[in-house]
């Protein structure tokens, strides 16, 4: 005959055991959350001046940030809106009021395009025949040492040929020699400068073989490359052979290339 079953099931946990389990965890969970308030006030005790500080700094350097960067593009547009007036105003033929608006652009810091206007001004200067007020400019620039390293070497060569004829031979090698080397953007114009100033120190031998390097320099515009090579063959110095010799090698070329693609005659 079979048992009926019992009540008492061993596994079967007990309503005193639930209630004392769910007050011991109700009591953890107590006893976690006053750790974790403990903890953060110790944290902010300890840190919670430099952090707000430190927030607050950082919001500030955002907010500071981005109005300087709306600023700087307000006032980029603004300049170039000023030089394409400018720009207007030369193509018409009006100088005094071009040089009007570069001026108003030259003098708004070290931009690029401050730069740039101060250089165009010294330009406008020398077609003027104000030579003092185009060399002043120049002088600005080459000495600006937070303008383009490649405006600064150009007001610096541009600043030199137009004061060459009172400025003492050395003082022109002195400045321009850095940039009278082969592979030199400047090689050409620098060059002739500087061969030039050794002429007025009588300096021939050393005169010759520098303008006959730039005739024979390819980067640097025919016109300047001819008056070298003129220069250079007064001086005895022979740079009109080579041209020569590579005019007829390569006549010789098409020659030779014009009888290779001719049919061949029966």
């Amino acid at each position: 005959m079979a048992l009926p079953p019992e009540d008492n099931d061993p596994t079967e946990e007990k309503p005193a055991d639930k209630k004392k389990a769910s007050q011991d965890d109700v009591f953890l969970r107590e006893v976690d959350d006053a750790l974790r308030e403990d903890e953060l006030k110790t944290f902010f005790s300890r840190y919670g001046v430099p952090l707000i500080a430190g927030i607050v700094l950082g919001l500030a350097a955002l907010g500071g940030y981005l109005w300087w960067d709306g600023s700087q593009k307000e006032a980029a547009g603004e300049r170039s809106e000023k030089y394409i007036v400018a720009l207007d105003e030369l193509e018409a033929q009006d100088i005094a009021a071009a040089d009007k608006q570069l001026a108003l652009i030259a003098d708004d810091g070290n931009s690029a395009s401050a730069v740039s206007a101060r250089l165009l001004r010294a330009g406008l200067a020398l077609e003027q025949d104000r030579p003092k007020d185009a060399i002043e400019l120049y002088k600005n620039v080459a000495a600006d040492s937070d303008a383009p390293q490649p405006f600064r070497d150009l007001a610096m060569v541009r600043e030199v040929a137009a004061s060459f004829d009172e400025m003492e031979p050395q003082a022109v090698i002195d400045r321009l020699k850095p940039l009278a080397v082969s592979g030199s953007p400047w090689f050409g114009v620098a060059g002739e400068l500087v061969a030039m100033a050794y002429l007025k120190q009588e300096k021939e031998d050393l005169a010759g073989p520098l303008l006959a390097k730039i005739a024979r320099d390819e980067d640097i515009p025919q016109s300047l490359r001819g008056r070298a090579r003129q220069l250079a063959g007064l001086l005895g110095v022979d740079a009109i052979e080579d041209v020569v010799g590579e005019d007829v090698d390569a006549k010789e070329a098409a020659a030779a290339g014009a009888e290779a693609a001719a049919p061949a005659k029966k």
